[in-house]
């Protein structure tokens, strides 16, 4: 039977005696239903992974008991900066969870020409915070020990003016004539940008090009948003990272 892992923001040390959060009560309470003596593992994205005993499930809150620490270590070997342009719901959340799930170290959400968003800005907190669940949720399944960064939206100029030059950034233009096997290996981090439904517009990949990035395709296909970098990232993290 697999264990249940969970994410809590706060200090954890073995012997302690903790209550959940409501995230976490909810999760194990009320969705799997587990008794006092059910084992989890508890990680803070400090490092490393704790286990765990569940001592107290009651409607409102439960309480669970730290009986050892595990310092295994799933930090990416390549620092992968996915820079998505913001896609609707569904896409979007898939994106992001698979994107975790392939090892990135950062998502930073663009609001580009052809983004799908709310202009209301506490929508787009609303979605931000709604992000951050998907981010987590797919770090407890997948095994990772630390949270990938999620940077706050912004358009897609502003995030162009503020992007470090170094590092390799790869933008994806189903026109561009190199692939990404064809590249040198990346010395640092890598960026990769992605455009939402439709993908990015002429003056966007333009602009990326200017900063710097390069143009690479995936093949003779035209993409989906969400089929795009899970493929690109995939195949970066085959070629250079940790699934070679």
């Amino acid at each position: 039977m697999r264990t249940t892992r969970l994410y809590l923001n706060q200090s954890l040390s073995v012997g302690d005696t903790i209550e959940l959060d409501e995230r976490a009560h909810r999760h194990v309470v009320q969705v799997l239903r587990l008794r006092p003596g059910a084992e989890l593992v508890l990680f803070n994205g400090q490092g490393g992974e704790y286990r765990a005993t569940l001592t107290e499930a009651q409607k409102r809150h439960s309480s669970v008991s730290l009986t050892g620490f595990d310092p295994r270590d799933t930090r990416p070997a390549l620092p992968v900066t996915l820079v998505q342009g913001i896609s609707k719901g569904d896409r979007m959340d898939y994106s992001l969870q698979k994107a975790t799930e392939l090892g990135v170290s950062r998502i930073q959400p663009v609001l580009t020409q052809r983004s799908q968003a709310p202009g209301d800005p506490r929508r787009l907190d609303n979605r931000l915070e709604h992000w951050r669940g998907v981010v987590i949720s797919a770090c407890e399944q997948c095994g990772r020990n630390e949270l990938p960064e999620l940077g706050g939206v912004i358009s897609f100029q502003a995030w162009l003016g503020s992007e470090p030059d170094s590092g390799l950034g790869l933008v994806l233009d189903p026109r561009a004539e190199t692939g990404l096997s064809g590249l040198v290996p990346p010395e640092g981090e890598v960026s990769l940008l992605i455009g939402p439904e439709g993908g990015l517009d002429e003056a966007e990949i333009l602009a990326a090009r200017h900063r710097g990035f390069t143009p690479v395709r995936l093949g003779p296909r035209i993409l989906r948003t969400e089929t795009a970098g899970v493929a690109a990232l995939a195949v970066i993290q085959g070629l250079w990272g940790d699934l070679r």
